[in-house]
């Protein structure tokens, strides 16, 4: 198995980057969704504004985040976020915990992105592993896994929502993408994953998982936190 993709998402809801090589630190790829949108009642996604999917979000090589290519704090940029999502809506720099829905890397594998049928873009990867046969990943909660030198637990599988109804590309929506998923895949797809080491990861890096007596020597170093 080996790194087939790496995204980030620095700006939350909307278009993501595909990279060559990223660092991964406790808290996942490094400048991912560390901005979001908000307006007077709170946070805000693309589950209500699908509008923000067709925004893309980068980061230049000083790590400024940017937005269809212009700084986030800029007023191009404010004109565009309120255009998606109404006059009162604005960017809010933020970097705690709750940007990330569940843990802070999603890892999918391209047996199951083959199985879906569909762009694999639509589940918001931030780690696409190759050479994995069919839906192996379905059998891999609770292991330890080695990304290059990064060590990551695999929590959980992700429970899907609304955001894989509507194309990368057109933000058309289909609502039969997600009655699919739960119809086939139990409204699953994909990996809640924890950071156990942190590292530089690149594509084409070799994946394996741990065995279970690596998973238990690692507990030891790591003070039982490898634990399912």
């Amino acid at each position: 198995m080996y790194v087939e993709q790496l995204w980030r998402y620095a700006v939350k809801s909307m278009r993501g980057e595909s990279l060559s090589q990223a660092r991964i630190e406790a808290d996942g790829i490094a400048g991912d969704r560390r901005v979001h949108v908000e307006d007077d009642r709170g946070p805000v996604t693309a589950r209500r504004h699908r509008a923000l999917l067709g925004l893309t979000a980068t980061t230049d090589p000083e790590g400024t985040v940017l937005v269809d290519g212009h700084p986030w704090h800029t007023p191009q940029v404010a004109d565009l976020v309120r255009g998606a999502v109404g006059p009162d809506a604005r960017l809010v720099a933020f970097d705690g915990p709750e940007r990330f829905d569940v843990l802070p890397l999603l890892v999918a594998t391209d047996g199951a992105v083959s199985a879906f049928g569909r762009d694999g873009r639509r589940l918001r990867p931030n780690i696409v592993v190759g050479g994995v046969e069919g839906l192996a990943e379905r059998t891999w909660e609770g292991r330890v896994m080695a990304i290059g030198p990064v060590i990551v637990h695999l929590d959980s599988l992700r429970q899907r929502c609304v955001m894989t109804t509507f194309d990368p590309d057109t933000l058309v929506r289909d609502g039969e993408v997600l009655r699919d998923i739960h119809r086939r895949f139990g409204g699953t797809l994909a990996l809640n994953t924890a950071v156990l080491l942190p590292g530089s990861v690149r594509v084409g890096d070799p994946v394996r998982l741990l065995t279970p007596t690596e998973t238990s020597e690692l507990a030891g170093v790591l003070g039982g936190r490898t634990a399912g």
